[in-house]
């Protein structure tokens, strides 16, 4: 019963996770700001929030049984290792991708009312991937998987730059932009890194924690997050330069 409930978690947060890998290119590469682009995002934001939320479920049942939750894995690694990498890395992956996709979409949704951004929940996600990433550091120290330390350096960097930005007295248009798109694509560079990395493990088990796998969907990611950073500070240029030409 305990793996019919696994692989019914598995086949859901692969049918979700497709949902928004497919729709995070909508508002990528679309025009922005667009009927499109808010749809998409939408659907994309709520996709990753489910997803993070059945990769938390899947993690908590391979933290209480790693053999009866991954029999494949039984004859090739000890409990400690799958603990370790579909238990509390995946847990910390999945809290990070809730907490990037909740984030983002309020950062669009309060833009004008930042104030609203300090909700419980927002501000207790913060929190949550900042434990999370610390739990997965100290365990990838403990079984020598020294990228789940690495893995970990992003939820705490995510946790406390967010919160940085939500207690923020004063914002800039550019400011909560800047947030939407970093949280946003962030959440995708972590479903496109599941794909790559957790779902390798069906093929070659070995591949999970090659660094290609991890690197590959970051680089894009951080390539689409600067691209889009610059262009937002270059259309703030324009603006201020449009209204000092008004004023003179």
């Amino acid at each position: 019963m305990e793996l019919l409930v696994f692989h019914g978690l598995i086949a859901a947060h692969i049918v979700t996770g497709s949902t928004g890998a497919i729709a995070f290119w909508v508002p990528v590469i679309g025009r922005k700001g667009g009927v499109n682009h808010a749809r998409w995002g939408r659907v994309f934001a709520y996709a990753m929030v489910t997803t993070g939320c059945f990769a938390v479920c899947m993690s908590l049942m391979t933290l209480a049984d790693p053999f009866g939750t991954h029999p494949h894995l039984a004859d090739r690694f000890d409990a400690e290792f799958i603990r370790g990498l579909f238990g509390w890395m995946m847990l910390h992956t999945g809290i990070l991708t809730i907490n990037l996709a909740w984030y983002g979409w309020l950062a669009i949704r309060n833009k004008g009312q930042h104030a609203l951004n300090r909700t419980p929940l927002n501000v207790g996600l913060q929190y949550a991937v900042i434990a999370a990433a610390l739990a997965c550091a100290v365990d990838g120290w403990f079984i020598g998987q020294y990228l789940m330390i690495g893995i970990a350096v992003v939820g705490v960097a995510t946790g406390l730059t967010n919160l940085w930005f939500i207690h923020k007295p004063k914002v800039e248009r550019a400011d909560w932009l800047k947030e939407h798109i970093k949280a946003l694509v962030g959440a995708g560079i972590s479903v496109y890194t599941a794909f790559m990395a957790f779902g390798s493990v069906r093929i070659l088990p070995e591949l999970a924690l090659h660094p290609a796998m991890w690197s590959v969907p970051l680089i894009v990611g951080l390539a689409i997050i600067i691209w889009h950073r610059l262009d937002v500070d270059r259309k703030a240029r324009q603006m201020r330069a449009r209204r000092v030409g008004a004023v003179a």
